[in-house]
């Protein structure tokens, strides 16, 4: 079972992710700040990310790159409220990342992980822990 983070600071939005990806078969660990997605990614293994690009505590952005640092071909998709996503192809390391504008239906959601997946092909999923 793929093992997926979520870092979002809407609970509302954070847990409908979590469902959605449960209900088709991930295992989900939640993190409702930039720093507890950190701490959560620097504590377990993952096979994909999914981070808001817009947090409360710090920016998306800089999660993705600390993320992408550690692990150069992670896959993540970018979720945003914000209609323009167009600088996420700007920020060094983060070219490749999906993203995926709110509200999403959980398809769009399920079709943007598939697609990060597959861009990281290279990537080692993580090992059962």
């Amino acid at each position: 079972m793929a093992r997926v983070l979520v870092i979002d600071d809407q609970k509302g939005v954070r847990a409908m992710i979590a469902m959605v990806l449960r209900v088709n078969h991930y295992d989900v660990v939640e993190a409702e700040s930039g720093a507890a997605g950190l701490k959560a990614f620097g504590e377990g293994a993952f096979d994909a990310a999914i981070v808001d690009i817009f947090l409360a505590d710090t920016s998306g952005v800089d999660v993705m790159a600390a993320i992408r640092e550690r692990f150069p071909a992670f896959p993540i998709v970018a979720v945003s409220g914000m209609t323009a996503l167009d600088f996420m192809g700007e920020a060094p390391g983060l070219a490749d990342v999906v993203c995926l504008q709110k509200p999403f239906r959980p398809n769009d959601l399920l079709s943007a992980l598939k697609i990060a997946q597959s861009q990281a092909a290279a990537f080692e999923p993580a090992q059962a822990v």
